[in-house]
């Protein structure tokens, strides 16, 4: 997906991106798309069903992606991006990632050139 090869992934900031590329733009529609699809065909609140599963997993991480780029998706695929973002455990891996100190400067430079961080949520970074 382009959308992994042009945002850095960090859950604890938000960016406002200034410019989206057409390939990202392409897979953002695609994964709305999915997820739509699934939350349609299995009925939900999970992509397979009602319930979680190793679909849901997968899309996990693009769940944070999405609410750190803010970005536009469909009513129903919103929703279930805020589902997945109120889970448990993946409010623990957040927690987690926000108490998190070491910055990978790759993911800095990333996160940077997407656009304007409008927030950042994460521990002081070390040094």
């Amino acid at each position: 997906m382009a959308l992994r090869n042009h945002c850095g992934m960090s859950c604890g900031v938000r960016v406002t991106m200034s410019h989206v590329p057409d390939l990202v733009a392409k897979d953002i529609a695609r994964v709305d798309e999915l997820w739509c699809e699934g939350l349609g065909r299995f009925g939900g609140p999970f992509l397979a069903g009602p319930r979680f599963s190793a679909v849901d997993t997968f899309f996990a991480p693009v769940a944070f992606r999405a609410q750190t780029y803010d970005l536009s998706l469909s009513a129903p695929a919103a929703a279930y991006r805020d589902r997945l973002l109120t889970l448990p455990a993946m409010v623990e891996w957040y927690q987690a990632a926000l108490a998190e100190s070491w910055r990978e400067p790759a993911h800095e430079a990333e996160i940077a050139a997407a656009g304007k961080v409008v927030a950042d949520f994460r521990a002081q970074a070390e040094g």
